[in-house]
């Protein structure tokens, strides 16, 4: 049959198309450097801590100890929490340390969001003092030479935005695990594509930029009536504007700490959250990217129930996956190194089979529809 070949030749291309795609990751990442702050600088930036915070009340406590703690000079840094609507004690947690300097919003919208989170980092900004804005989750943890790390970077590059590693931590199970590897995936393809001069991903949990940009961009305006999306899209948005000021900070002392999901029902539904964001990508190439990503991934599902029925469409199928996890595992190999968690490797199979039902999943669902954050269901 003539259609079995056209197959073949079609899923082969969309592997090689992948595979450039892939070492051109690879390629972004080992240009970035490793960042070395400089001993004689001591900082001299006023820094603004923004923190969304709903419900957190069972490690919320944990996080502001972590940014307490920085050495970075108190007399430079602000640390502001809003309170978004939370039902719990999270706001009578935050009060609790008004002596310590930790400054508490309360966000009162009578009337409804869609976009809760940008509306209560907004209000923080501001606020304000400072002239360096760095978010983070209340659910995240830091070491103690994070803030500083950050400073010195922003200091010593003028970036007009920062973005960070985030790493998940305190695995329990496999499951969790996976997820640990797959996060560490998306992490390194946001600095390697920062690292390309061609930035496309970042994560709120670690990110610092301008105030001064962040109002020459018109802040979330355009964005804002989306849930997410407070991280990404202003990227993209600061990248348009500033071109290669975007940095992204390669020192293990800048990695935010949090918690994988426990359960798939929460990791569909944060994964859902993260893919809404890309209906309103306007750089045409990330699209082509994504795009062609989740072509890739569905021709292998579709080769592989096609392989049931002919040999040849099986074995097109099995190269595609051997081929997508070699590749993936020389992408995974500096990645995991920096983070120090090689071992998780050892799950590369186990995580490219769920990463392709998931992506394919995600990549429609993510695009359509409602979803839960927080407790409420947004779009």
């Amino acid at each position: 049959m003539e259609i079995l070949p056209a197959i073949s030749f079609f899923s082969y291309l969309l592997t090689f198309i992948y595979g450039v795609i892939v070492c051109s990751f690879i390629r972004g990442w080992s240009r970035l450097t490793d960042f070395i702050p400089s001993s004689e600088q001591s900082g001299s930036t006023a820094v603004s801590i923004i923190v969304a915070a709903r419900n957190e009340e069972e490690i919320i406590s944990k996080t502001i100890e972590d940014l307490l703690k920085q050495s970075y000079s108190n007399g430079l840094t602000e640390i502001i929490i809003i309170d978004d609507h939370s039902t719990d004690h999270t706001a009578r947690i935050i009060s609790s340390y008004a002596d310590k300097g930790v400054n508490l919003i309360t966000l009162n919208e009578s009337n409804a969001l869609n976009s809760y989170k940008k509306k209560a980092i907004q209000t923080a900004i501001g606020q304000c003092r400072g002239d360096l804005i760095i978010t983070t989750d209340a659910d995240c943890r830091m070491g103690a030479d994070w803030l500083a790390t950050i400073v010195a970077f922003y200091e010593q590059n003028s970036f007009k935005m920062i973005s960070s590693p985030v790493a998940y931590f305190e695995e329990k199970g496999v499951f969790e695990m996976a997820q640990s590897l797959e996060f560490l995936y998306l992490i390194g393809l946001g600095a390697s594509t920062i690292g390309n001069n061609n930035p496309s991903t970042c994560n709120g949990a670690n990110l610092a930029y301008e105030k001064k940009a962040f109002y020459e961009v018109g802040g979330f305006t355009g964005i804002d009536d989306l849930a997410s999306g407070d991280d990404e899209l202003l990227l993209h948005k600061m990248a348009a504007r500033y071109g290669n000021k975007i940095g992204f900070l390669k020192n293990e002392e800048a990695i935010v700490y949090t918690h994988a999901k426990p359960n798939l029902a929460e990791f569909i539904q944060q994964r859902k959250r993260w893919a809404s964001k890309s209906t309103r990508y306007k750089n045409k190439g990330i699209i082509v990217l994504g795009v062609t990503v989740w072509v890739f991934n569905v021709s292998i599902i579709l080769n592989l129930f096609a392989g049931i029925f002919t040999v040849l469409l099986f074995k097109v199928a099995i190269v595609q996956l051997l081929i997508k996890m070699f590749l993936e595992f020389l992408f995974l190999i500096g990645v995991t190194k920096f983070a120090r968690r090689k071992k998780l490797l050892i799950l590369l199979p186990l995580l490219n089979i769920m990463h392709i039902m998931y992506i394919v999943y995600i990549g429609i669902a993510g695009n359509s529809g409602k979803y839960n954050w927080k407790g409420r269901m947004v779009r």
